[in-house]
């Protein structure tokens, strides 16, 4: 969240610059066949260079790990410690090939060169072009393009959707102020997706690049210092199929806690205990939701500098922090702190963390010190286990005093000397080998203790960089540092996308934009705040010199806003049930519109509108005094959330807006359940349930449903502690037919729901309704077309017929 101008090594400038001849100049040779075996689910070859491990995980993934001989090698970070899937692999030899795998993906090694190809369903997918290459301190990968390929991935980059073309360094770093552009960002991927259905992921930590098809137009390479010389293969039959089989690879984002789905208040900072309880105070007196409140880093020093790795209240400010979490708990606010790794040589901790021995050291085993923005500095070896529990037992203490959620920022790290000695297990690694790493850790750290100790919550880990597989971890990312300005707001689609295709399905944007704005720009503010109803999170954050929230602004400017953060908590029950399907199969909440037509791949490139679930396609508004958006509808029928206008999809239309609207449409069919909007989401219930069901005469069936568990439970998927709705609408030429039906419950599940069903789109009056074949009273508005019936449900099967 800062500006740091950190000196840029060496050997960092040498990489990327020697990088684009060095695909030219160096081959491959992993040496000459001799030898394999299988055990279990692993095909282990031996050559002369070394060895060759190749493990099929589940039917559609696998990891290929080379081991030449003599080189160094680093954990898998990527990899979730799951168990394999039991599928037994098949294997076949020839004397000059092996063929390993499932029916739905197999690698071919061609023995002499080794070198490997893969096929789906026996048909080609992808190859390596020269497989991998050691070249002095540099290590990698080719792999062979196909012209028509278009390729996603690398992370965050404001680049466009198809990254072929380009060459990306990999090496996670703050760009504070960014807008319409950027080589280079807070949490980069190594890792890219095809539009061929398969995702490729480089698992290794190291400083490096991801060149595709810039320095050779047919060849996707991957490039480090250091680290493991290892990647994850996985296909699908579809974007969905593929996104499954890869969070199945590298882990599953586990549930949030419900209160992280409502309204926050964050801003750099909040200076003192009196002024946060004013601004909770102000959102309930002005009528706006809450439910959670992040506290920046006053909360351990009254200025800026010099503070960093107190990690302790500071008294003046804040006398009584437990009483404050308290009675912000009792009022439905959760409490969030921020944390960075960083222990200053000022701070009260430095000398207790010196001689616990926690600090990163130089290659005398001193700390290693350096200086950046907030003082003179050492890091937190988040790799060393007693530098774990000494940095854990910091959380746990405040944990016991209330905190609910943690907010790790500068985690790239933000200054990162390449030659900081970090401890692993057994083995150690300079800064530039390990980096990329360096967030993942930590959320992990942070994520298994507080499981660990306090078993009956969710963590909410809120962090700005990471790795694959660190969605497995709670983590929460956020796009760092943007512009307030129209320029920061354009890309912000574009940024949630790449990071949710890969496995990162809460990535969210400052709502509003954190940095710079000289003054208050009423029309971008609500823009982004419209926006952010459909996006994860719902934060607004920035620089205090223009207020975040919008309980400090004007009344036309809250009046606008209110009602739409009350959709966001209105439709708690629709984004809940998108968190259980990111849970159960990856399935990324904001989605991009070519997974509503994978056989056209121009669609890659739109990142003007996305699909929120299933439901809702949505158009963000990110430049001044617009009246209408293009937006290129897919087939289908689709109504317009705010006023019910009708359209017919497969090309593209204007959608018109005003500023107290929002360019959103609404899938013919879509069921959405909705509850009242509460001041926090601790008051949520869904026993009085609205139920919109979007009617269409061009539909026969149609199909929906509402994940439901107590918001807390960290085991509920697991133990089965929750409970599976389920709405089915069938169209007869006089009759429509809509089945309710629960098909999975649990001990808390609400015995009986009043359900008001609002049928929408229906242009005549029913001659009556009838439930279970009963007829009952209903109301019908002509100039809405709306349809209204209450029904007391007690989940067993219940048909609402309406007969035309």
């Amino acid at each position: 969240m800062y500006l740091i101008k950190a000196k840029v090594s060496t050997q960092r400038v040498f990489l990327a610059l020697a990088g684009l001849a060095f695909s030219l100049t160096v081959s491959a040779d992993f040496g000459s066949y001799q030898n394999h075996s299988v055990v279990e689910q692993t095909l282990a070859l031996q050559t002369d260079q070394g060895e060759l491990a190749i493990t099929l995980h589940n039917p559609q993934a696998m990891e290929v790990f080379y081991q030449p001989n003599k080189v160094k090698q680093l954990p898998s970070f990527a990899l979730a410690k799951t168990p394999i899937q039991a599928t037994k692999p098949h294997l076949s030899s020839t004397k000059e090939q092996l063929h390993f795998g499932s029916d739905q993906l197999t690698v071919v090694v061609n023995k002499n060169p080794i070198t490997l190809s893969y096929l789906r369903h026996g048909k080609p997918l992808v190859k390596e072009e020269s497989g991998l290459f050691v070249h002095d301190a540099i290590r990698g990968f080719r792999f062979s393009l196909n012209a028509d390929e278009k390729i996603l991935g690398g992370g965050q980059r404001v680049m466009g959707m198809d990254r072929r073309g380009q060459r990306m360094p990999l090496y996670n770093k703050a760009h504070y102020g960014y807008e319409t552009e950027s080589q280079q960002m807070y949490f980069g991927l190594p890792a890219v997706l095809s539009s061929n259905k398969y995702i490729i992921v480089f698992d290794n930590s190291a400083t490096g690049n991801l060149d595709i098809g810039a320095t050779e137009e047919s060849v996707l390479q991957f490039e480090a210092v250091g680290g493991r010389t290892s990647y994850l293969i996985v296909s699908g039959d579809s974007y969905p199929h593929l996104i499954d089989g890869y969070t199945q690879l590298t882990g599953r984002q586990p549930l949030p806690p419900r209160w992280a789905f409502g309204n926050f208040a964050s801003r750099f900072g909040y200076h003192s205990e009196q002024e946060v309880r004013d601004t909770v105070k102000k959102f309930r007196d002005q009528d706006f939701p809450l439910d959670a409140l992040v506290l920046d880093l006053y909360w351990f020093g009254k200025d800026i500098k010099g503070h960093m790795g107190n990690l302790a209240w500071d008294k003046e400010a804040f006398p009584e922090p437990t009483k404050m979490i308290q009675d912000l708990k009792t009022d439905g606010v959760n409490t969030i702190l921020i944390t960075e790794p960083f222990i200053l040589t000022s701070s009260k901790r430095w000398q207790e963390a010196k001689k616990a021995d926690v600090l990163a050291t130089n290659a005398h085993g001193e700390p290693k010190t350096f200086n950046f923005y907030f003082g003179n500095t050492a890091l937190i070896d988040v790799f060393h286990k007693p530098a774990q529990a000494w940095f854990w037992s910091i959380y746990q203490e405040l944990m016991l005093q209330g905190v609910a959620g943690w907010w790790g920022d500068l985690g790239e790290p933000e200054v990162h000397p390449d030659d900081s000695i970090h401890r692993l297990d057994n083995q150690i690694a300079t800064g530039n080998e390990i980096h990329n790493a360096y967030g993942h850790e930590w959320a992990k750290m942070v994520y298994e203790n507080q499981r660990r100790r306090f078993p009956n919550t969710r963590p909410m880990v809120m962090m700005r960089s990471g790795f694959a597989g660190s969605q497995r971890y709670g983590f929460i990312p956020w796009t760092g540092d943007v512009s307030r300005s129209w320029g920061g707001l354009k890309p912000q689609v574009e940024l949630s996308l790449q990071m949710s295709l890969l496995g990162l399905g809460y990535t969210h944007s400052d709502l509003g934009g954190f940095a710079g704005g000289e003054k208050f720009d009423k029309e971008l503010y609500i823009r982004w705040l419209q926006y952010g109803v459909f996006q994860p999170v719902f934060r607004p954050h920035a620089q205090e010199n223009i207020a975040p929230e919008p309980v400090f602004h004007d009344e036309n400017t809250q009046d606008i806003l209110r009602p739409f953060v009350k959709l966001r908590y209105k439709m708690l029950p629709y984004n809940y049930t998108l968190a259980f399907e990111n849970s159960s199969t990856g399935m990324p909440l904001m989605r991009p519109l070519f997974f509503e037509n994978e056989a056209d791949s121009s669609l890659i490139n739109n990142a003007d509108s996305y699909l929120w679930g299933d439901a809702f396609l949505v158009t963000p508004i990110t430049e001044a005094g617009v009246e209408s958006v293009s937006v290129n509808l897919p087939e289908g029928v689709w109504f317009d959330y705010f006023t019910g206008q009708r359209y017919v999809g497969g090309k593209t239309i204007q959608q018109k807006t005003t500023l107290e609207t929002f360019p959103v449409l609404v899938r013919a069919g879509s069921f959405i359940p909705m509850t009242q909007a509460t001041k926090s989401t601790s008051g949520y219930s869904s026993k009085d349930l609205e139920l919109h069901y979007y009617f269409d005469k061009t539909l026969k069936d149609s199909f929906g449903k509402m994940y439901e568990d107590d918001g807390k439970n960290p085991s509920a998927l697991a133990n089965g502690d929750y409970e599976l709705l389920n709405f089915e609408a069938q169209h007869q030429r006089r009759r429509t037919q809509i089945l309710l039906s629960r098909t999975h419950s649990y001990s808390q599940a609400v015995a009986i729901r009043q359900v008001s069903l609002i049928v929408h789109n229906l242009s005549k009056k029913p001659r009556g309704v009838t439930v279970d074949d009963h007829e009952v009273e209903f109301s019908y508005d002509g100039q809405s077309q709306q349809l209204t019936v209450e029904v007391d449900w007690s989940h067993s099967n219940t048909a609402i017929s309406l007969h035309q």
